[in-house]
């Protein structure tokens, strides 16, 4: 089945034994992201199962659990059945689990952490494979999760964009003064002592899904500065163009989060954003990356 055909699908039940479960898989939006509902992730998994959630990562690009009122340990076992955990390189893990970072905003902060449409780590010269969120402390409304499904962002272009697009390299930085602004308050508390001050990283325009073979948009606003070989004042057109293009609402889905919510969403091929409208609250989770390839 192709991955248009797929993408129309509402609902898709898959039967993988687990003890007496039975997982369901129900997508929530027509362009990407599912709920996964029948497994208790503070359990180990079979191999059946965690096969069966990376395929319905793979296909959904972004996978929800409710209710997984998990320890940090058996946070970190799931992300372990799912891929390598790695380090983050500016801020700290919690103590013992060097792996996981806490994301928080609190009551008296404005700026909230990522708060931009992004893909983690693209200044990395091996960026993560997927990331996760286990939810802590959320608001009583607001702080929802955008994602967006950079395999239709890369479709829906123009066959000539697409070929001028063709082997073109972006250079990507962790010092762009958007996504640098929504990392101080936590560098202020919990950076870690071996940061550099910029990581810089030359990546594929266009990246090839090493796993799906499916081609995606692998640049974002919050690190491409420019296409390799041209200034910035020169890329800026069309990079703005395409930051624009890439979160259009019909590749975008929406994600409504409470105590207990786990996302795992694929970052070779998807942008995410956490909406900040939640001024006066805290909203305080849990994240852990995995270990990816060089994006080719």
């Amino acid at each position: 089945m192709s991955y248009c055909n797929r993408a129309v699908v509402r609902q898709r039940r898959a039967h993988c034994q687990q003890g007496n479960d039975v997982l369901e898989i129900t997508k929530i939006a027509g362009a990407l992201g599912a709920e996964i509902h029948g497994v208790d992730l503070s359990r180990p998994l079979s191999a059946p199962t965690a096969a069966e959630i990376r395929a319905a990562l793979l296909e959904h690009l972004v996978v929800f659990f409710r209710a997984q009122n998990l320890t940090v340990a058996e946070f970190l076992a799931f992300a372990r059945a799912m891929g390598e955990p790695t380090e983050y390189p500016f801020v700290k893990g919690l103590p013992g689990f060097p792996e996981v970072i806490e994301v928080a905003k609190l009551e008296q902060e404005r700026v909230n952490f990522g708060g931009i449409w992004h893909t983690d780590t693209a200044y990395l010269e091996r960026p993560p494979m997927g990331s996760m969120l286990l939810a802590r402390e959320v608001p009583p409304a607001g702080g929802d999760t955008l994602f967006a499904n950079q395999v239709l962002a890369y479709e829906a272009l123009s066959p000539g964009l697409r070929r001028m697009l063709e082997g073109a390299v972006a250079v990507n930085s962790s010092a762009k003064a958007d996504v640098t602004r929504t990392r101080e308050d936590r560098m202020r508390t919990d950076a870690r002592e071996d940061a550099r001050d910029e990581y810089v990283a030359e990546h594929p325009v266009a990246r090839t899904h090493p796993e799906t073979g499916r081609r995606s948009l692998y640049v974002n606003a919050a690190h491409t500065v420019r296409f390799k070989d041209m200034t910035e004042a020169e890329s800026a057109p069309l990079l703005n163009y395409l930051f624009q293009h890439q979160v259009r609402p019909e590749f975008t889905c929406r994600f409504q989060w409470q105590v207990g919510s786990l996302a795992f969403w694929d970052n070779r091929c998807t942008l995410h954003n956490p909406v900040n409208d939640y001024h006066g609250y805290r909203r305080v989770m849990h994240r852990i990356t995995l270990a990816g390839d060089r994006p080719r």
